[in-house]
């Protein structure tokens, strides 16, 4: 896997025309998808909505989002929110590649994908509609939460200049598929049991210890009053899956 862009391939002269004819270029040189294993991602034609990539074995769709920032932010910018929130709906969303690179090397520093079944309306933030007079006024757009993917969600192809084994990267898709087969509900539960459980940071836990995230789930979800019995069932799924052992008398473990 090669890490640097072709300077000689762009017909771009603008740096942003230049940086996103690159990077897409990149990713349909060099990119596979992690859903399948499937060695290449073919382009979609401009214009497509909310995708740019998609794999010809499994249809799984990927958004690119690329930029010369160091490191990931919290969050990032969006297309329009309607059509991110219907898609959620209908569960027809993208995966999300993130791509850092170096502007004046040239070439990827870290790409990770976002599987599609991480994504819950909550991480989906609405902008302010643009103002009268914008070129595309009233038109409302989207950023899309990292800070509230849980870690298992956020998958490195390539990490710091290294591309990671693809079979750790297929292992780690497959350790989480099955919340794809969750309902849009079940499965923003379960995504946000995952965040409280990694920020216990331990590979054992209690359950009174996931009890303690009560008053913030409820926060969340204001309209559940037996949060408790909720964290429980969310725990049961994680269990089933094959994500946690239950060790008995309220612990947890984590395989």
């Amino acid at each position: 896997m090669k890490m640097g862009f072709e300077e000689s391939q762009t017909p771009f002269e603008s740096g942003s025309q230049k940086a996103r004819f690159w990077t897409e270029r990149w990713v349909a040189d060099w990119g596979y998808c992690p859903n399948c294993g499937h060695a290449k991602l073919t382009q979609y034609a401009n214009n497509k909505p909310l995708a740019d990539f998609h794999c010809d074995n499994c249809n799984d769709e990927f958004e690119l989002k690329a930029h010369k920032k160091p490191a990931f932010g919290k969050k990032v910018a969006d297309g329009a929110y309607d059509t991110k929130i219907a898609r959620l709906q209908s569960n027809s969303n993208p995966n999300l590649l993130l791509m850092n690179y170096d502007g004046t090397a040239l070439q990827v520093q870290n790409l990770l994908v976002v599987p599609k079944h991480f994504f819950t309306p909550a991480i989906v933030e609405r902008r302010r509609a643009l103002k009268p007079t914008a070129r595309r006024a009233g038109w409302v757009g989207s950023n899309i939460l990292i800070s509230k993917v849980p870690e298992a969600g956020k998958l490195f192809l390539i990490k710091n200049g290294t591309p990671v084994a693809k079979n750790e990267v297929r292992d780690r898709w497959e350790r989480t598929r099955f919340l794809q087969n969750q309902s849009l509900e079940g499965r923003g539960w379960l995504v946000e049991v995952l965040n409280c459980v990694e920020a216990l940071n331990s590979p054992e836990f209690r359950l009174d210890e996931v009890y303690a995230f009560e008053k913030h789930l409820s926060k969340i979800y204001p309209e559940n009053n037996n949060v408790r019995p909720k964290i429980r069932q969310q725990l049961q799924v994680l269990r089933d899956n094959g994500y946690l052992s239950f060790a008995g008398r309220g612990k947890y473990q984590l395989i």
